[in-house]
């Protein structure tokens, strides 16, 4: 099903049924995709006194809780308040679903012992391109990352210059394929979340990042329309579903 959408004052045409979804769900298993030190999300049956909520154990339906943590257990989006010591609301802030977007592939760079994303190679590969939204898939890219545990693994951070650059360039979302686009062990600064917020001057509130997403190597590079999907939680964070789709000529 193609669909035409009028954005920003410009056509836009899409094949709706055609969806690229380049989220990691989420499951309850050790082999879910982890970070930030803890434990495994956990999905288990509701027990109340010799009530289980499992079809297996003879209740008319399944009736699960849900255990996890949205930074650490899969794709999630957050918004300013994930660094803020007032409260803002992933749910309040993003009030728009569709953007667009350009998927760019970048071989991270050695800086000292760490490996970073760096201003330099997003300019490059940009080509002047001002996307509302930047997707940035790391290399190599296998399919060990939807089921990576990356505590400890100083894993690659965007530099912040270059998140500065995104802010400056006015792209309002940006989904990486890390756990976070700060240092694993950087003392707290978060200098890449705040550069990207503009935290210490005119805060992006409607801005968002989202993290842990995995594209397939079979989605090339170039631009595409984003339905950035989230889950109504009233946090910082909350579990998402970005799907890119392709623009039809």
């Amino acid at each position: 099903m193609k669909a035409i959408i009028e954005h920003h004052s410009k056509i836009i045409k899409i094949d709706l049924s055609k969806p690229l979804d380049i989220s990691i769900p989420l499951r309850a298993s050790t082999t879910n995709v982890n970070a930030w030190y803890i434990g495994e999300p956990k999905i288990e049956p509701v027990k109340n006194d010799d009530w289980i909520g499992s079809v297996k154990a003879g209740a008319a339906v399944n009736f699960n809780n849900i255990y996890f943590n949205p930074h650490a257990h899969g794709t999630h989006t957050e918004c300013i308040g994930h660094i803020t010591e007032e409260g803002h609301s992933i749910n309040k802030n993003l009030k728009q679903f569709f953007f667009t977007a350009e998927l760019i592939s970048v071989a991270p760079e050695n800086y000292m012992k760490d490996t970073v994303v760096s201003k330099n190679q997003i300019a490059l590969l940009l080509k002047g391109k001002t996307p509302e939204a930047l997707v940035i898939r790391t290399m190599p890219n296998t399919k060990s990352k939807k089921n990576r545990h990356y505590s400890e693994t100083n894993w690659t951070y965007l530099t912040e210059e270059a998140m500065v650059f995104l802010r400056e360039k006015g792209i309002k979302h940006l989904l990486v394929d890390l756990p976070s686009v700060d240092r694993e062990h950087d003392g707290g600064k978060l200098l890449s979340h705040k550069a990207f917020w503009d935290f210490d001057g005119n805060r992006r509130l409607d801005c968002t990042i989202t993290e842990f997403i995995y594209v397939r190597n079979k989605i090339m590079d170039g631009s595409y329309m984003l339905n950035l999907q989230i889950a109504p939680f009233e946090n910082d964070a909350t579990p998402s579903k970005p799907v890119l789709y392709e623009l039809i000529d």
